[in-house]
């Protein structure tokens, strides 16, 4: 069985035009990456709206085997440098396996906490 994964953090830019800037000329590399990259599932980098120097990043990958062939890609080395490029300071980035998915509202709209229609 091949599980999802999803990897989400932060980065940290010394400006909010800096961080305005890489996410905004960065969309290139996220349309590329999911149009050329088997296994990419979700590929976001957004300004956080609270935080002005922050930018949010998720990704999804179908498995391992698509998150190792993107660190291996163009596309990851290109997205590095072009953080550089826009003042990055830092980034806390995590990976996380999904082994259950499930839908959030049930059949009457409400939002459920628990894995009611869940596959493996």
């Amino acid at each position: 069985m091949t599980q999802m994964i999803v990897l989400a953090g932060t980065g940290e830019f010394t400006t909010r035009e800096g961080r305005d800037a890489c996410v905004l000329s960065g969309a290139h590399f996220q349309a590329q990456t999911r149009a050329d990259e088997p296994g990419c599932l979700a590929y976001y980098f957004t300004a956080d709206p609270v935080v002005e120097t922050r930018m949010v990043v998720f990704e999804l990958w179908a498995d391992e085997v698509a998150l190792a062939a993107h660190f291996q890609h163009r596309n990851y080395r290109d997205m590095g440098g072009h953080f550089a490029k826009h003042g990055w300071v830092k980034g806390d980035f995590k990976k996380y396996r999904v082994d259950l998915t499930s839908a959030v509202y049930d059949e009457t709209f409400t939002p459920r906490a628990d894995f009611f229609t869940s596959t493996p």
